[in-house]
């Protein structure tokens, strides 16, 4: 398995990690739960080290989840889960309602050490490997927010630091309180905007990025029929990338990827994946899954390494069909 180093911490995962927003339900039409504690018995199995959470997710739901399937597996695991993204107080800005809840923006110091004491509950835990800011908070100074965390961090309650949905001015204020072990943000074929922006940033301060979306919520993850109906509050029932019309186009994209398919015996999945965590791109790829099917499948990316003719391959597929998404 190909690994990585979150930044300046010492922990070292696999370039490709388990996302868990998908079991939480939220979004996602719903989830079955024991399939759910099965993929994540399954990634590690596979090899897969990182489980990556949020209390956002299923309001605690995924959490508990993962804190389920990790019963007895603590050891085998690099937990990473997050702050910032609250219904406990009315504080900071209102960002969206969950489950008839309204969650806010909030990453002030009480508020910080109030959730870090819930997720190590639902986690069944006394640590957490990795613990990132979700969405950051415009009213909270960073000073604040990093007083907290490195605070967290002397206690051993948690081991590294991380944020996510930055800009890099936000990044290189938190970097002048403390050190900052990883970043995460979204991170596709078909979105690289932190190629020119958070990433020359990041590798100039031995900062490693966790990339998510990576198989742009799944619609990279092979021919979706264009007939199919998304059901519930599946967010891809209104995302216009997922409409039959791109459905469509998108097969002409992975018909040029199956000879380079067949060389590499590998699936689309995971050379989407692999393309992710190529020389000078993400650290890790954060992959969901629902099922252990699933996640093995993802698994089998951290094993893959492009070379140069592959990865010129799958961007020239790209620059052919991929601008054409609506």
């Amino acid at each position: 398995m190909n690994t990585t180093t979150l930044g300046a911490s010492g922990i070292e995962c696999e370039t490709v990690g388990l996302g868990t927003w998908a079991m939480g339900g939220w979004m996602w039409g719903g989830n079955d739960d024991a399939a759910a504690v099965d993929a994540i018995r399954a990634s590690l199995d596979a090899g897969v080290r990182l489980i990556d959470t949020a209390p956002a997710y299923g309001l605690g739901h995924a959490e508990s989840l993962v804190g389920t399937a990790l019963k007895g597996r603590r050891q085998d695991a690099v937990i990473a889960t997050k702050c910032g993204l609250v219904w406990h107080t009315q504080q900071g800005a209102h960002f969206f309602d969950e489950a008839g809840k309204p969650v806010h923006r909030h990453l002030g110091r009480d508020s910080i050490f109030h959730e870090v004491e819930q997720s190590l509950g639902r986690l069944r835990t006394d640590y957490i490997d990795l613990y990132i800011t979700h969405w950051q908070d415009s009213a909270t100074p960073v000073a604040e927010t990093m007083d907290a965390l490195l605070d967290l961090k002397r206690q051993g309650k948690i081991r590294a630091i991380g944020v996510s949905n930055i800009t890099p001015d936000t990044l290189t204020e938190y970097l002048r309180h403390g050190p900052v072990d990883a970043i995460q943000e979204r991170y596709s074929l078909i979105d690289r905007g932190i190629e020119s922006t958070l990433l020359p940033l990041c590798r100039d301060h031995g900062v490693a990025s966790l990339g998510y979306s990576s198989l742009a919520l799944g619609l990279l993850a092979g021919p979706i029929d264009p007939a199919r109906q998304f059901a519930g509050d599946d967010q891809r029932a209104g995302n216009p990338r997922f409409s039959a019309a791109n459905r469509a186009r998108l097969q002409a994209f992975f018909q040029d990827l199956a000879p380079l398919q067949q060389r590499l015996d590998c699936s689309t999945a995971q050379l989407m994946i692999a393309w992710t965590t190529r020389p000078g791109a993400v650290s890790l790829a954060l992959c969901g899954a629902r099922t252990p099917q699933q996640a093995m499948q993802n698994a089998g990316a951290a094993r893959l390494t492009l070379d140069a003719a592959a990865i010129a391959a799958i961007d020239a597929a790209a620059a052919r069909h991929l601008n054409t998404l609506d």
